[in-house]
This record gives structure tokens, sequence and C-alpha cells, in this order.
């Protein structure tokens, strides 16, 4: 591939990303409520006027409008522009790990799920059905149509190895719930949750359920002790635990799964 169309692509993807990243807002902010993604179409959130499609060119609309809303003239949240810049980067970092593969378009499709969850849990402390169950749907068939996603040569044990993470992920996950709940005397972690991991074990094989099970514990108590050092959470707060497990999915993605191989090698399995 020569300079100029690997540049090319590289645009495209994160163009593709940018975009992307915009719809993700609108589903950000609708899905919580019930509203429909397709219509109406986008509004402003302070004052329900229509937004031109001049003014809804992803990141760059922001900045021209001097992040103000053109008939309100009330601010437009940074969270916006940053969302879209995210989804542009994990695309784009995405086709640079596996380039034109059918790697690429499965976890970009994982990466925008997770990315929705995220912000979704951080605003309402849920992680919506659509993307949990839908996602304990949709990769064991996706695993059965292209087996090297579970490193499989059939589909038959593309799809085996697929409801083998799922049952790991979401067992594991629902008994720590259940002795957490047991333990504490109230809920220890949300169904989402438990959903979410049934979900990842789907698409990323019962080892990668392990690794987000140790990295996302390991984050979580980092991120909650700050808060409570800062004085932002009490030690009885409720914390929203998908932003940690789509954290740990995510590094796994993007090369974790290389440092899960280390650690098995030095402990000599």
């Amino acid at each position: 591939m020569t300079a100029f169309w690997a540049i090319y692509w590289l645009a495209l993807v994160f163009i593709l990303g940018l975009c992307l990243g915009s719809f993700l807002n609108v589903c950000i902010c609708r899905i919580p409520h019930g509203k429909s993604v397709v219509w109406p179409p986008s509004s402003c959130p302070n004052c329900n006027a229509r937004i031109k499609w001049y003014d809804n060119i992803p990141v760059l609309s922001w900045f021209l409008l001097g992040a103000k809303c053109r008939n309100c003239k009330l601010p437009i949240s940074v969270v916006y522009p940053v969302i879209e810049l995210l989804t542009g980067f994990f695309f784009l970092t995405l086709w640079l790990i596996y380039g034109f593969t059918w790697f690429t378009p499965i976890y970009q499709l994982a990466v925008f799920g997770l990315l929705l969850g995220t912000f979704i849990d951080l605003e309402h402390l849920i992680l919506p059905d659509c993307i949990t169950i839908g996602g304990m749907i949709l990769f064991p068939i996706l695993s059965a149509l292209f087996p090297p996603l579970q490193e499989a040569e059939t589909w038959r044990s593309g799809l085996t190895a697929s409801l083998i993470g799922l049952a790991v992920g979401f067992g594991l996950f629902w008994t720590i719930r259940e002795l957490g709940t047991a333990a504490l005397k109230k809920e220890a972690m949300g169904l989402g949750d438990v959903k979410l991991m049934g979900a990842l074990g789907a698409l990323l094989g019962w080892q990668a359920v392990l690794y987000i099970t140790f990295f996302s514990a390991l984050i979580g108590s980092v991120a909650g002790i700050s808060l409570i050092a800062l004085h932002r959470k009490g030690v009885r707060s409720e914390i929203p635990y998908g932003p940690y497990m789509a954290l740990a999915a995510f590094s796994w993605i993007l090369g974790g799964f290389r440092l899960w191989e280390v650690y098995l090698n030095i402990m000599g399995f």
C-alpha cells in the first residue's frame, strides 16, 4: 500500500469514527429515556431547536459555534466533542492494529457499545439491555460466522468457545454478585454488570474474562479510593462499575492479551 492510500484509509476510518461518535452522543442521550435514536432529528438539549446539518459536523461545529447553541446561545458541553474524538481514536487504533480483517469492524462495534455503556452508566448508573443482552446474542453469532475471532477453525468450535466465554463471564460475575450481596447485606453489583461480562466473555473468550475481572477490580479500587479521598464519594456511595470493565476490555482488545500470555508463561502455564 502506497503512502497516499495509507493516509487515505487512516483519514477515512478516523472520520467514520467521528461520525459514529456523533451518533453515539444521540444514543447516550436518548436510550436511557426509552426514546428513538433515529427520530426526531438532533436538537439542542436546552432550547430543543433543531440542529442544522452544518451545525452538526463532528467536533468542527462545536469549535465554529464557540461551544454555544446557535439559537439560544447557551453552552454546549465539551463532553460531545470528547466522545466523538474518543470514538475516532479507538476506530483508528483498531484499524492500525488489525487492518483489513474481520476483526476490525467487529471490535469497532464492540468499542461503540462499550463507550455507549460507559457514558450511560456514569450518568444513570445503568447498563441498558440493548448493550448487554444484545452482546450476549450477537457475539456468539459472529463467532460462528467468523471462527478466527475465537481462534477456531470451524463455525461449531467458534460458537462453542463463545458460549463457554459467555457462561464463564456471566457465571463468575453472578457468583461475585451473590457473595458480595450476602456479605454486605445490600446489592453489591448491578445485574447489568453481570450481563456485560457475559457479553464480553462471548466476544473475547474465557481467558479475557479472568483478565478483565482482575484489571477492572484493580482500576476500580484505585478510582474508588481516590474518589473517597477527594470526598467526591462516600464509603457507601454507589459507584458505576461498567466503565472499569469497559476500560479493561479496551486494554485486552488493544493488546492486553499479550500481557496475559506473558503472565501465563511466567507462571509456567
